[in-house]
């Protein structure tokens, strides 16, 4: 097995692993896959892009950056296939992005800019400064940063930034350092999303790191892998935030609420005690009890689903495809071990992607997986275990979060996939999805002190009319990206 390079600040860096999948203590044990899986269906990478005029393809495999180009410059230039590059801003970025129209027609961008406060301050945060950046997007070209949300959870919200637009409403809880306490922060984007308004800061989210959010903007759902709770938020009146229900002895990561509000799609990392953060998957639940706002409401497991190619289950995203329901889901990271002088291992499942059938709720299924080639064993074998970035287990060759542009037939699905920056599908066929784009800009090694390779972790947000994605990158910033080559189906 190579041995991972000795990391600048090696106890830093592992804390920081353990605040973002976590974990309860540092010697949880070894991240292992569970071996009842259901449904499984080949660990195949996706067809690859057909790069048309004005790309950049990749000099390799599918969604590798190699070592060889730094050095003769290539990667510097970065590397495009049917996208480019409309906008850019800042140097650091987190893991979401969201953009909200208000009711003047402002167009605005929301993104943390940090990835883990106050590890990152000192080397990679630039002049835009910490906490939630909003970004004037009137004009794509020229972003414009208006306003820092700098209150407790805006300043560190870990994966917790969602944001409702039925309501206007903009709501982290504070998270990292595998919790922290819990504070929510609601803000108000409506009137003018360029400069939003705090409505309340209060201690209402119990504890924190990952979210969900009902469309109705009614009730928002707070998890806390490492500390085992999962609970819902009353924001009815959003001055008032009010927790009315709360389950503990969970390991929750992130999840998404169906469009009626009655079932919450979770991501599991795995169950309390057992060791392993991996023995986890999707649980379906009824919180219909929750919605209607039945006193002492019960939350009933509805089904779980656990697949053998996992490694940490992020977050499910409930979508509809010609009339039958599906899951989104994505993997973060791979199976690293933490409690083992060799971080990195070759052998550890990277679970990337995946489509689940939903259509009968209470035997989901998978129907296949988004992958690219660089995350296949064979690959990690190979060479590309020495590309810059691949050794680091907050980085590598993984996924981490996808978004789509609508819930009902999206046609397409943007996935951030750390080093191998902001990658398209198309999942109109579901059963065969395949990659139509990408864009990837990795920094070289020097330029920030422990920072090398790209570091793409937000859930990008899409500007549908302009055929736009938008996404950061933890070393560079924040993008915005337009689809070139028709591969934005027609009927946006």
């Amino acid at each position: 097995m190579t041995r991972a390079p000795e990391h600048p600040n090696r106890r830093a860096l592992l804390l920081r692993l353990v605040a973002l999948v976590g974990v309860a203590a540092l010697g949880a044990g070894l991240l292992a896959t569970t071996s009842s899986a259901q449904g499984d269906v080949p660990l195949t990478a996706v067809p690859r892009a057909d790069c048309g005029p004005g790309s950049r393809p990749e000099t390799s495999i599918q969604g590798r950056v190699p070592a060889g180009d730094y050095r003769t410059g290539r990667a510097q230039k970065g590397y495009t296939c049917n996208a480019r590059l409309v906008g850019h801003h800042g140097q650091s970025g987190g893991f979401k992005v969201l953009r909200y129209v208000d009711r003047a027609g402002h167009r605005c961008a929301y993104y943390d800019s940090t990835l883990m406060l106050p590890v990152d301050v000192p080397y990679n945060v630039g002049a835009e400064g910490t906490g939630v950046i909003a970004l004037d997007m009137s004009d794509p070209s020229r972003p414009r940063r208006t306003a820092n949300l700098v209150t407790p959870a805006m300043q560190s919200p870990h994966e917790s930034l969602l944001l409702n637009k039925r309501r206007g409403l903009l709501v982290a809880v504070t998270g990292n350092a595998a919790t922290n306490a819990g504070v929510l922060d609601v803000y108000d984007v409506r009137g003018d999303c360029r400069t939003p308004r705090l409505l309340s800061s209060t201690p209402a989210g119990l504890l924190g790191h990952e979210s969900g959010f009902a469309s109705d903007g009614r009730t928002f759902y707070v998890a806390s892998a490492s500390g085992q709770t999962l609970t819902a938020v009353d924001l009815t009146d959003p001055r008032l935030p009010r927790p009315i229900w709360t389950r503990a002895g969970v390991v929750y990561h992130g999840m998404r609420v169906s469009g009626d509000g009655n079932r919450l799609y979770v991501a599991e990392i795995g169950e309390p005690g057992d060791g392993v953060l991996s023995n986890g998957g999707l649980v379906v639940l009824d919180v219909s009890q929750i919605q209607a706002r039945r006193p002492d409401p019960e939350v009933p497991v509805v089904s779980k689903l656990a697949w053998r190619s996992g490694s940490i289950p992020q977050v499910p995203i409930p979508i509809t495809i010609r009339g039958h329901e599906y899951l989104f889901e994505v993997d973060e990271f791979a199976n690293y071990r933490i409690d083992s002088p060799e971080l990195y291992n070759p052998d550890a499942e990277v679970g990337a992607a995946r489509l689940i059938d939903i259509d009968d709720e209470r035997r989901p299924r998978v129907v296949s997986n988004i992958r690219l080639q660089v995350n296949q064993p064979w690959a990690r074998r190979g060479a590309s275990q020495d590309d810059p970035g691949a050794q680091s287990p907050v980085q590598g060759y993984a996924g981490h979060y996808c978004s789509v542009p609508r819930a009902v037939d999206p046609k397409l699905v943007a996935c951030s996939f750390i080093a191998s920056g902001l990658r398209i599908f198309d999942i109109r066929d579901p059963r065969n999805p395949r990659e139509v784009g990408y864009f990837n800009r990795p920094l070289a090694p020097g330029v920030k002190p422990g920072k090398e390779g790209a570091h793409a972790m937000s859930a990008p947000a899409w500007d549908m009319k302009r055929r736009q994605v938008w996404y950061t990158d933890g070393n560079t910033g924040f993008f915005a990206v337009r689809l070139t080559n028709g591969i934005a189906p027609r009927g946006w």
